[in-house]
């Protein structure tokens, strides 16, 4: 069933989310190159995620009746000092629930929060094959900034990662 905005819930992350973000995740580690992780993820290790990520950065989910149809969060994306405003960000959707606007919810959400603490510049790590991906974060304002050939090797094959890149106005 297509989800309704009026049915949907953002809100904040939770440590007991971990179960079905892993669910979620899990997907796309074993079946897919959009993630670059080769092993599954166990609940426990979501859960430290969660809260290590979600304790420093802005980490929201898409609920709708008690099932989690999405999550997204921005991170450090790199660790020097000087790279401090600039936040990479992560976005997953349940398996066959792209198209319906949820993502989009959850994007907007993260990006106006990202913007409230100070973020400066947003990167998105693509798997260049991911074409949804990039035209997702296009229709977002992201532009793409960087292309790498071959960098990851998964399923038997060398991929490429396209950098997009959004800029997020600060008030003065």
């Amino acid at each position: 069933m297509k989800p309704t905005d009026s049915d949907i819930t953002i809100r904040r992350v939770l440590p007991e989310d971990a179960c079905q973000i892993a669910d979620i995740y899990n997907y796309y580690v074993r079946e897919t190159t959009v993630s670059f992780e080769v092993a599954v993820l166990s609940v426990e290790d979501m859960r430290g995620r969660i809260e290590r990520i979600s304790g420093e950065y802005p980490y929201f989910v898409a609920e709708r009746g008690g099932e989690i149809l999405g999550y997204c969060y921005a991170h450090e994306w790199k660790e020097r000092p000087a790279y401090r405003r600039t936040f990479e960000n992560t976005v997953y959707l349940r398996h066959g629930l792209t198209s319906h606007g949820v993502g989009r919810r959850l994007m907007e959400t993260l990006i106006d929060a990202c913007r409230d603490v100070g973020c400066h510049a947003l990167i998105a790590c693509i798997t260049t094959e991911n074409e949804g991906s990039r035209r997702f974060h296009r229709a977002l304002g992201f532009r793409e900034v960087s292309h790498f050939s071959e960098v990851g090797y998964k399923l038997g094959r060398y991929l490429d990662v396209t950098d997009m890149e959004l800029l997020l106005c600060q008030p003065e």
